[in-house]
Formats: C-alpha cells, sequence, structure tokens
C-alpha cells in the first residue's frame, strides 16, 4: 500500500486504496526471481509497450500473498539495456489476467500462515495507465525510498517476536519445575532472561529512535539496514535461548515458542539479507 500510497496516481489511489483498507482488496510485491534475490537492478521480468498496454513476461518466487493477491506490484524491467535506469512498478490485477499463472503454494520452514508462491507472466497485457510515476525508468528509485521503511517495519516484528517470547518463556520458568524448585530460582535461567531482557530494551529504543526519524523524514538506508540486520539478528539469539528454556516441550508444535523459533528466521533473509544490510552499511562509512 505504501508504494501506492507514494507514487500512485489520484485515480489508480481511488480504484485500489479503499479495497486495501478494508480487507477486499489483497495485494502483493513482486521483487525476487529465481535468480535474483537482493540484487533487484537484475531482475530479468520485463514489459514491453504494445499500444496502450504493456506486454509483461518473466517469473517471480517467494512471493507473499503471491496465491490470493488481486493486485499485484511487479518489479520489471521497461528497458532491458539500461541497468536500474530500465526498472519500473507496473500493477498487475490478477481477475481474469490472460497469461497470468499462479504456482505451487510453497511449503516454508516456517511462516506458515502467511500464503507464498511463484507467479509466472506470459504475454499478460496490463494498461499503460497501471504504470506506478510519471514515467519509466523510477522503479529502483522508488524500491530505494520505501526499502527502509520496509527494513525498519522488520526490526519492529522483531521486537514483537521478542516480547512476545519473552512473555511465553517467563510464564513457563516461573511455573515449570525440576530439582525441587522453579526453573526461574535457577541462576542460569535468570541470568539468561535478564541478557534478553537487555537485549530487547536496547532494541526497542533502537526501534522508537528510527520510527521518530521515518515520521520526520530523515530514515536514511544504512540506519534502516542497522534496524534490519540487528532487530533480526537479535530475535533469533532470543529465539534460540527461549526455545532452549523450555527444554524438550521447546521442540514441539503445540507451544508457540517453537513456533516462534521456526517464524523468526526468514527474517534475516527477506527484505535483503543481512549480508547485503552490512554491505550498505559499510557503503555509509567508506565515502
Amino acid at each position: 500500500m505504501h508504494y501506492l500510497m507514494a507514487y500512485g496516481s489520484d485515480e489508480q489511489k481511488k480504484r485500489w486504496i479503499p479495497g486495501m483498507i478494508s480487507g477486499d482488496i489483497v495485494s502483493a510485491i513482486a521483487m525476487t526471481e529465481p535468480g535474483t534475490g537482493s540484487d533487484l537492478q537484475a531482475v530479468q521480468t520485463f514489459a514491453v509497450r504494445d499500444g496502450n498496454h504493456y506486454k509483461i513476461n518473466g517469473s517471480k518466487t517467494f512471493i507473499t500473498n503471491g496465491h490470493t493477491a488481486d493486485i499485484v506490484v511487479i518489479v520489471c524491467k521497461t528497458d532491458r539495456e539500461a541497468g536500474a535506469k530500465g526498472v519500473s512498478l507496473i500493477v498487475l490485477e490478477t481477475k481474469d489476467a490472460k497469461g497470468f499463472r499462479r504456482g505451487r503454494n510453497l511449503k516454508k520452514l516456517g511462516m506458515k500462515g502467511s500464503d507464498t508462491a511463484e507467479l509466472f507472466f506470459e504475454d499478460v497485457r496490463v494498461p499503460t495507465s497501471n504504470l506506478l510515476g510519471p514515467e519509466e525508468g523510477q522503479g529502483f528509485f522508488q524500491l530505494m525510498k520505501q526499502l527502509p521503511w520496509e527494513r525498519l517495519m522488520i526490526a519492529i516484528t522483531a521486537l514483537g517476536f521478542i516480547d512476545f517470547a519473552l512473555e511465553q518463556t517467563i510464564a513457563y520458568t516461573q511455573e515449570r519445575r525440576a530439582f525441587g524448585k522453579r526453573i526461574m530460582d535457577f541462576q542460569n535461567t535468570r541470568f539468561k532472561l535478564a541478557e534478553m531482557k537487555t537485549k530487547a530494551e536496547l532494541l526497542r529504543s533502537f526501534v522508537n529512535d528510527g520510527i521518530a526519524r521515518l515520521e520526520a523524514g530523515t530514515l536514511d538506508a544504512a540506519t534502516a539496514s542497522m534496524a534490519k540486520y540487528w532487530g533480526s539478528q537479535t530475535q533469533n539469539e532470543v529465539m534460540h535461548e527461549c526455545l532452549q528454556l523450555f527444554g524438550g516441550y521447546g521442540f514441539m508444535m503445540e507451544y508457540p515458542i517453537a513456533r516462534l523459533y521456526a517464524d523468526s528466521r526468514v527474517q534475516m533473509i527477506y527484505g535483503g539479507t543481512n549480508e547485503i544490510m552490512k554491505e550498505l552499511i559499510a557503503r555509509s562509512i567508506d565515502v
């Protein structure tokens, strides 16, 4: 939705935003391809003008909401020779779209409450009026402007995971007994929880600072990358320690901590891998 709010025309906003708010329109953004992950300027999906339409060809994978999306913002090349300057964002309305096909619903390690699919485009005709922005070739710039918010959002999500995991783990260690006393009464447990609580509060301060920067319009790519990298890294460290405190029960999917552990791993991958985040941070240092 934030791509439409930032770059959509008045007509596009009127057509799609109300339904997205009400939940009648499910949306997706199609970035990743089988051979292209974090390197968005290397996408192979392309769009060719055909009168007042584009014909789109290519494929995407790992697309959240891919199986249920009513509209898909497609990252594609409108100029295949221009590199990053040839990337555009085009909105596809999926209903009755000839040549558009959804692949299998991918079986994932975690995040099983969210459908993730492959998408295929074979001469899919989309009106040129569905281009986001006033002209072609703005897509890479549009992505780079919006990705800091998406990366901060991953850090916010990480903090939510951590808060819930700690709540569950504290309750469990206060109730579960071993060797005649609560697990909470063992020094190892108390120290581990103290470490995790400290990590949570440090992350909270950084996330709150990021939100303040976002609202002030000063959130830069490097800071957002730090938040995404550090938040997801911390999230996985905390899930690991919390699951350990549950013992064998932590390995059982009927306990929320097991699902939290599985769902957390992808946070270090999507939105740009943490290795890419480190590279972006390093670029801000080596200027």
